[in-house]
């Protein structure tokens, strides 16, 4: 006997997944102004502290877009409401904050290295 939800969340799946997209284009416009000011003024050290500042709150959209598309697309599958949230929610934070701290630490070593540190095509 098979468990199939009488409305399954396909608007919030879609919904979750136009945040993190839009979330996502906003912290790569955000990079790339970070980028361009850090060329811009090369003369002064930047700061990465300031630099995350910026880029909190669309990589919190993100943060928040995928939690809502994971935890839908498990509910979709047939998982109780409850329990989606309970697998998607840990997921979706573990993975972010991963993603967070090795941005942060990417931002400080291209800080004091330099953005050219961080082209691997010229390894090569």
């Amino acid at each position: 006997m098979y468990y199939y939800p009488l409305q399954p969340p396909y608007l919030l799946l879609v919904i979750g997944f136009f945040i993190a997209l839009t979330s996502g284009v906003a912290l790569s416009g955000t990079l790339k102004l970070i980028v361009q000011k850090w060329q811009k003024n090369s003369t002064e050290s930047p700061k990465s502290n300031s630099s995350l500042r910026q880029l909190f709150v669309p990589f919190l959209g993100i943060t928040i877009g995928v939690c809502l598309f994971l935890s839908s697309g498990l509910a979709i599958f047939g998982f109780p409401s409850f329990l989606a949230l309970a697998v998607g929610l840990p997921i979706s934070l573990l993975t972010c904050l991963l993603v967070w701290l090795q941005l942060g630490s990417m931002l400080t070593f291209a800080e004091r290295q330099g953005m050219r540190s961080l082209d691997l095509d010229s390894l090569q």
